[in-house]
C-alpha cells in the first residue's frame, strides 16, 4: 500500500540522517597492539560482519584470504585501471587476453579498430572479468564487476552491458552466483538492477549517499548497496567546518544505520556493506583511521581496502563490540514504510544537496578514470 505523501515527506526530510541514532549502537573504545595478535580486532571484526576486500591487487587479496578473515571481493573502474597499468606480469596477461578477445570477435586478429568505442567496451568489460575471474580464485564468496559508468542514466544499456559481462563469466566456467553486478545508484541504475534481479542476476548498488537511494533499491529488489559513510561524512564536515565528529555522531555512520535499520524493519532482503571510509575524528586522532568501522560493527557486510584491514589486524579483539544489530535496529526504526516510483524519488532527490553533489562527484570520477583505462586499451592495440 503506498504511503501518503505527508508521511513520505516525514520519513525522506523530517528525520535526516546527522540526527539519527540508534540505541543499538554504543560508545566505542579503542586500543591498539604493537604486535599482531591472534585474536584481533580483524578477527572479532569477521565474526560480526561478513568481510570483503575492496582491491584489485592479487598479492594483498591472497593475504587476507589465507587469514580466513575475507569472504567477497570488490572493484571499480580505478581498481581495474591500477590493474591493467601495473606492469606486473599477471595484469599483462590479462590485459592482453582481453585485447585479444576483442580481435577475436570482431572476426579476425586485425589490431584495427574499425567501430573504436565499440571495441574499446568489449575490451574494458573482458578485462574487468578476467581480473575477476583471478579475484575468485582466491576467495570463497563473490566479485563485484561494475558496468561502465558512462551508462549511469541509461537503463537498457545498462542492463546489455551486464548481461555481456555474465556471460563473459559463464564463457570461463564461473556462475553468476558469485557475481556481483555494480551499477551506480542512480533512478536508472536502480531500474537497471531491478529487472537484473529478476532475471536471477544479483547486483550491488553502489554510490550511495542517501536514505532515499537505499530505500529505492531495496524496493527494487537489489541484493546489496554500497553506501559510502566516508564521503557523507567529507560533506558534512566541509558544509559544518568541523575537523571532526564523534564515531557515533558521525553523519556517514548515522546513514548507514537508518539505512541498516529501515532494511530489518521492513524485511527487506538487501544487504547493507558500507565502503568508502574516512576517520571520524579527524586524521590526527590515533587510530581513528578505522572509527566508521568500528562504529557499524555488526552491520550486514563491508567492504574495506587492504591499509584498514592492516590496521585491524593490529589492533586488539577489545576493541571491537557489536554496534548494529539487526533486531535492534529493526525495532528502533523510525521510518514508516512507502512506495516510491520516479516521479516521487526525483521529487525528493532534489532536496537531498550531499547526495546530488556525492552521486555526480563519484561518476564524474569513473568517468575520467575509464578515459584513461581507454587510453592503455588503445596503446595495446596499437
Amino acid at each position: 500500500m503506498r504511503f501518503p505523501l505527508i508521511a513520505l515527506s516525514t520519513a525522506l526530510l523530517a528525520t535526516p540522517a546527522h540526527s539519527f541514532t540508534l540505541p543499538s549502537c554504543t560508545p566505542i573504545t579503542s586500543t591498539t597492539s604493537t604486535t599482531l595478535n591472534m585474536a584481533s580486532a580483524l578477527d572479532e571484526l569477521a565474526k560480526l560482519t561478513t568481510l570483503s576486500i575492496d582491491s584489485s591487487d592479487l598479492d594483498e587479496v591472497a593475504k587476507f584470504a589465507k587469514l580466513g578473515c575475507i569472504t567477497d571481493a570488490t572493484t571499480n573502474p580505478l581498481l581495474v585501471t591500477q590493474a591493467a597499468s601495473n606492469g606486473d606480469e599477471r595484469y599483462s596477461k590479462m590485459l592482453k587476453d582481453a585485447i585479444m578477445y576483442t580481435k577475436e570477435a570482431l572476426g579476425g586478429g586485425d589490431s584495427s579498430l574499425p567501430e573504436p568505442e565499440a571495441e574499446l567496451n568489449l575490451a574494458m568489460d573482458k578485462l574487468a572479468v578476467n581480473l575477476g575471474a583471478q579475484l575468485l580464485k582466491l576467495i570463497p564468496g563473490k566479485v563485484s564487476t561494475e558496468v561502465d559508468i558512462r551508462l549511469s542514466y541509461d537503463t537498457n544499456s545498462s542492463v546489455d552491458r551486464a548481461r555481456r559481462i555474465i556471460s563473459m563469466y559463464e564463457e570461463m566456467g564461473i556462475d553468476k552466483d558469485r557475481v556481483l553486478i555494480k551499477l551506480a545508484g542512480t533512478w536508472e541504475g536502480i531500474q537497471a538492477a531491478k529487472i537484473l534481479e529478476e532475471e536471477g542476476v544479483h547486483c550491488n548498488i553502489t554510490l550511495v549517499f542517501s536514505f532515499l537511494q537505499a530505500a529505492a533499491s531495496a524496493q527494487a529488489g537489489a541484493y546489496l548497496i554500497s553506501p559510502f559513510p566516508g564521503r557523507i561524512l567529507d560533506w558534512f564536515k566541509s558544509q559544518n567546518g568541523k575537523e571532526g565528529y564523534p564515531p557515533q555522531a558521525d553523519p556517514g555512520v548515522l546513514d548507514v544505520q537508518r539505512m541498516y535499520s529501515y532494511f530489518r524493519k521492513y524485511g527487506y532482503k538487501t544487504i547493507c556493506m558500507p565502503a568508502s571510509w574516512r576517520p571520524s575524528r579527524g586524521a590526527a586522532v590515533e587510530g581513528s583511521a578505522v572509527d566508521e568501522i568500528l562504529a557499524l560493527a555488526g552491520v550486514d557486510e563491508m567492504t574495506i581496502p587492504p591499509p584498514l584491514l592492516l590496521a585491524l589486524s593490529e589492533m586488539d579483539a577489545s576493541a571491537v563490540s557489536e554496534q548494529c544489530n539487526a533486531k535492534t535496529s529493526a525495532a528502533m526504526c523510525r521510518e514508516p514504510d512507502f512506495v516510491l516510483d520516479e516521479q516521487t524519488y526525483k521529487q525528493y532527490w532534489e532536496t537531498d544537496p550531499c547526495g546530488i553533489e556525492k552521486l555526480n562527484q563519484g561518476i564524474d570520477a569513473f568517468k575520467q578514470t575509464t578515459e584513461d583505462l581507454k587510453q592503455v586499451l588503445i596503446q595495446e592495440f596499437n
